[in-house]
């Protein structure tokens, strides 16, 4: 197959900006050969600490799910890619959804365990992350998914191939900036470093999709303003992890394209811990104190949304 992982430089909260995007690269892509085209997680909205993203939130059938089964049956190509949607139980959840030649939907799979302030956005899944397409039994792994042993074991000799995306954001350079820019360089090998990693531990080749522009936000319970960037790294990788195509952030918005044999092989023995790889200091603190404030805040902002049918249901339950 011909593999297209997209880079964008999405504004955050735009959706129909973002989906425009994604669109035009989605059609280099294919023009370029590619039929099977991988978009970031978070393509319609990017990701920030901001509620409005996901107050603003479609349904699973919105625009961006309309836009996936749009270039799927345009392309008669594969194409898959995560985005905010809120189901009919209220909830918001980063949801992927693969579409077939045809613009059928193949399935779908929900992000397990939101990171850190992503948590005041959407509320994690439990699905396997394992869909059925072309005769393959394809696995979808987002952002920190690809960190952790959990998801490997759910994948791991079970999958033909793994399509992944992520909106991984810097470290910013504040005070004292010689210790956070050798930080964040570690945190930018890291994101470079995660899909070709987690392709060995599964067995699997790996197309990750990327952001690659600037984020401003508040940074949470601090008083201060994050102004950053997303990591970047579209790769195409194979099953033993080597890196066949890969646009870099400051290559800017397009995608990298390789062919690749979906395939299983022995996957690498996984550590027997929660990380695949140290996060580093930062983001171990950022995790451990933003998590549970942003599930605080996800609850409060969510009782200010309208109910949906289902959800006054839900209430009323004892």
């Amino acid at each position: 197959m011909r593999a297209a992982a997209l880079q964008i430089e999405a504004e955050v909260g735009n959706i129909d900006a973002n989906l425009e995007l994604c669109e035009r690269y989605a059609d280099d892509a294919a023009a370029a050969g590619a039929d099977w085209i991988v978009l970031p997680e978070f393509f319609s909205s990017g990701v920030a600490y901001r509620p409005e993203i996901a107050q603003n939130a479609p349904p699973p059938d919105g625009a961006p799910t309309r836009l996936l089964r749009e270039l799927a049956r345009r392309h008669g190509a594969h194409v898959g890619g995560s985005t905010l949607v809120r189901d009919e139980d209220g909830h918001v959840r980063n949801a992927f959804f693969l579409a077939g030649p045809g613009g059928e939907l193949l399935g779908r799979h929900d992000k397990d365990i939101p990171t850190m302030w992503e948590n005041a956005l959407y509320v994690g899944g439990g699905d396997p992350g394992r869909l059925e397409a072309a005769g393959l039994t394809v696995g979808v792994a987002l952002c920190w998914e690809l960190l952790r042993t959990q998801t490997a074991e759910r994948l791991a000799g079970r999958v033909d191939l793994v399509l992944s995306g992520s909106g991984w954001w810097s470290i910013p350079p504040w005070p004292p900036r010689a210790l956070t820019r050798r930080l964040q360089a570690s945190n930018q090998r890291r994101a470079l470093l995660a899909p070709a990693a987690f392709a060995s531990y599964v067995g699997a080749p790996v197309i990750h999709a990327a952001h690659s522009g600037t984020l401003n936000c508040p940074w949470p319970l601090l008083g201060l303003s994050y102004h950053g960037h997303y990591q970047g790294g579209a790769i195409v990788c194979d099953a033993s992890g080597k890196v066949l195509a890969m646009r870099r952030r400051e290559d800017g918005p397009g995608f990298a394209l390789a062919s690749i044999e979906p395939t299983r092989r022995p996957p690498a023995p996984r550590p027997d811990r929660f990380w695949l790889q140290r996060r580093g200091v930062v983001a171990a603190l950022a995790w451990a104190y933003q998590n549970p404030h942003g599930r605080r805040e996800y609850r409060r902002t969510r009782a200010q949304r309208p109910l949906t049918a289902a959800s006054e249901r839900e209430r009323a339950l004892p």
